[in-house]
C-alpha cells in the first residue's frame, strides 16, 4: 500500500515537479518599522534565522536549485522580506545574470518583488521595467490610513514616500499590483481604501491580507498554544480589544473584515468586473467554475510555497519561520529534496486533515477550507479546537457575495 505522503514525491519523480519560493535576501531587516509586522521579529527569535544578508555563494545555489527543481516551462522567484530593496540594484543584477546562465532551453524565469516601495527611484524602476520584475508595492490606504502602522525607525510617517514610489513606477511603466493590509484601523472604511487604490494608485491588481496576530506571535509558532486556552467562536476573547484577547489590538476584528470584504466586493462587481483583478473575489469565481483556487489560503491542501531565509535555510511557509517548521538548508540538502520530503508534505494535508467539524458541515467549506492554518486560533461553538479567527467574517462574505458569483460563473459559462 502505497503512503499518500509519497504521492507528491513520486509525481516529482515523474517530472511533474511545482513549487513557489519566497526568498528573504534580506532576511527580517526592513527599513520600516510597521506596527503588525510578523517579521521584524525573526532576528531575535530563538533557534530561528537571525539577521543577516544572502551571500553570493547562497545566491547561486539558491537559483540554480530551485530552476533545477521545477520541472514545469515557467519558473517564478518572488523577492521579499524584510525589506529586499535593501540588498541593493547590484545583488538583483546578479540574481537576473544567474537565471540567464542556469535556464534551462525554453525555460521562462519570472520575477516578483514585494517592496514598501520606499527606495524605488528612477533607476530602480528603469532595472524592474528592462528586466520585467512585476512589483507588489504595500499601501494600506489613503494617507490617514496607511500611515496608522506604516512608519519609519522613527515613527515617521511613509505615505508620501510611497506614493513617490508608484509615480516613478507608472512613468517607467513598470507592472505593479498593490497589497494592502486590512488591520483593525482600515477595516470600517473598505470603500475609502478601495477607491483610493483604484483611482490615486491606478491598482488594477489589489490583493487584502488580513493581519491576524496572536499576542505571542513573535515566539511561538501558530498552534502552539493549548487547546483549552484558546476562546471560543463569538466570545470577547475572539476578538481584538479585550484585555484577555488572543490577538493583538492591531489585528482585524472578525466581523469588520467580513464588511469590508462584502463593501469591497458590491463596489468590484458595480465597476471593476472584468478590468480589475481582486484576489479574493476573482479566486471566488474561478472556484465556482470548478477551477483550483488561485489563492492558496482557499485551497484545500497547502504546503507548495515555502519560505526561504538568508542563510539558505528553508521553512514550511512564510508564516511558520518558526524552528520547528525548518526543513533543512539547501548548503546540505537539495531543494526540491526538502520541499517533497514526507514532513512537509504532512504539513500541506494537514490543513484539510484537522478541519474541525464546524468547518466540514459549513456551507461555505469549498470556498474556504478553513482559510490559512495559521490563523486557526479559536476553538468551534461545540469547544473543538483548530476553528479560523476569521470565521464569523468569512462567513458574512461568502453568503454575501455568492449569489452574484454563481451569476458571473453562468454567464462565464455561456459565453464560451
Amino acid at each position: 500500500m502505497i503512503d499518500k505522503y509519497s504521492i507528491p514525491q513520486q509525481l516529482g519523480a515523474a517530472g511533474h515537479r511545482a513549487f513557489h519560493i519566497v526568498a528573504k535576501p534580506a532576511g527580517s531587516t526592513c527599513n520600516l518599522d510597521c506596527a503588525y509586522c510578523f517579521y521584524l521579529s525573526k532576528e531575535r527569535l530563538a533557534g530561528g534565522p537571525g539577521a543577516g544578508e544572502m551571500s553570493d555563494e547562497t545566491l547561486d545555489l539558491f537559483v540554480r536549485q530551485y530552476i533545477e527543481g521545477v520541472t514545469g516551462p515557467e519558473v517564478v522567484f518572488t523577492w521579499q522580506g524584510g525589506e529586499p530593496t535593501l540588498r541593493g540594484l547590484d545583488f538583483f543584477r546578479r540574481v537576473v545574470a544567474l537565471q540567464k546562465k542556469y535556464a534551462r532551453p525554453g525555460q521562462r524565469i519570472e520575477n516578483d518583488l514585494q517592496t514598501n516601495g520606499v527606495l524605488i527611484d528612477e533607476d530602480w524602476a528603469k532595472f524592474l521595467r528592462e528586466n520585467r520584475f512585476l512589483v507588489g508595492l504595500s499601501i494600506d490606504g489613503p494617507r490617514e490610513l496607511h500611515d496608522l502602522y506604516r512608519v519609519n525607525k522613527g515613527g515617521a510617517p511613509t505615505f508620501d514616500k510611497v506614493m513617490a514610489a508608484v509615480e516613478v513606477l507608472r512613468a517607467q511603466n513598470v507592472r505593479f499590483t498593490t497589497l494592502t493590509c486590512v488591520h483593525r484601523g482600515n477595516a470600517k472604511r473598505p470603500l475609502d481604501v478601495y477607491r483610493f487604490l483604484r483611482k490615486d494608485v491606478g491598482s488594477t491588481t489589489i490583493q487584502f491580507i488580513p493581519v491576524v496576530e496572536p499576542k505571542n506571535f513573535e515566539v511561538a509558532a501558530p498552534q502552539s498554544r493549548r487547546q483549552a486556552e484558546l476562546p471560543i467562536l463569538g466570545t470577547p476573547q475572539a476578538r481584538p480589544g479585550h484585555e484577555n484577547s488572543i490577538v493583538t489590538d492591531w489585528s482585524v476584528d472578525p466581523e469588520d473584515y467580513g464588511y469590508f470584504l462584502s463593501r469591497a466586493f458590491d463596489e468590484w462587481l458595480r465597476k471593476d468586473v472584468g478590468k480589475v483583478l481582486v484576489t479574493h473575489f476573482e479566486t471566488l469565481v474561478a472556484q465556482h467554475l470548478e477551477m483550483p483556487s488561485q489563492m492558496c489560503v482557499y485551497s484545500e491542501y497547502c504546503g507548495k510555497s515555502l519560505a526561504l531565509e538568508h542563510d539558505g535555510g528553508l521553512y514550511a511557509c512564510d508564516h511558520y519561520v518558526y524552528p520547528e517548521y525548518r526543513l533543512g538548508s539547501l548548503r546540505e540538502t537539495p531543494l526540491d529534496k526538502m520541499v517533497f520530503s514526507p514532513d512537509q508534505v504532512k504539513f500541506g494535508f494537514a490543513k484539510s486533515e484537522t478541519l474541525p467539524l464546524y468547518c466540514r458541515e459549513c456551507p461555505f467549506k469549498i470556498d474556504c477550507w478553513g482559510e490559512c492554518p495559521r490563523n486557526r486560533l479559536i476553538r468551534a461553538p461545540d469547544g473543538e479546537p483548530g476553528l479560523n479567527y476569521l470565521c464569523s467574517g468569512l462567513r458574512k462574505f461568502f453568503k454575501h457575495a455568492l449569489p452574484a458569483v454563481e451569476r458571473l460563473a453562468a454567464e462565464i459559462r455561456r459565453s464560451k
